[in-house]
C-alpha cells in the first residue's frame, strides 16, 4: 500500500494501533507493546489485541507489585481498542520539505 493510499484510508477512518501486554515471573514483570497494527475503517480493533489480552491474562498476574498493576492497564487498554498511534505514524509518513 502507497503512503497515498494509507492516506486515504487513515481519511476514511483507519488508524494505527499497539496492544500492551504483560509477563510476569515472580518477582519479575515486564511491560511490552506488540507490533503497530492497521485498522481498516470499519474493522474492530479489539480483533487483533485478543492475543495480547490473553497473553497478559494468564502470565501477567504473578509478578509483584507491577504485575497486577500492569495486567490492569493492559487489559484496559486493549479492550478499548488499543493504544492509537495514528498522529506519530501519520507524521513520518508525511513528505518532508
Amino acid at each position: 500500500m502507497s503512503a497515498k493510499d494509507i492516506d486515504i484510508q487513515l481519511q476514511g477512518g483507519a488508524k494505527f494501533v499497539m496492544y500492551m501486554y504483560c509477563v510476569s515471573i515472580l518477582v519479575m514483570s515486564f511491560k511490552r507493546y506488540s507490533d503497530i497494527y492497521f485498522i481498516m475503517p470499519g474493522e474492530k480493533a479489539t480483533k487483533h489485541g485478543t492475543q495480547f489480552t490473553l497473553i497478559s491474562v494468564f502470565l501477567g498476574w504473578w509478578g509483584i507489585p507491577w504485575g497486577p498493576i500492569w495486567t490492569i492497564t493492559a487489559l484496559s487498554t486493549n479492550l478499548k481498542g488499543g493504544k492509537d498511534v495514528t498522529a506519530q505514524i501519520a507524521a513520518q509518513l508525511k513528505p518532508q520539505a
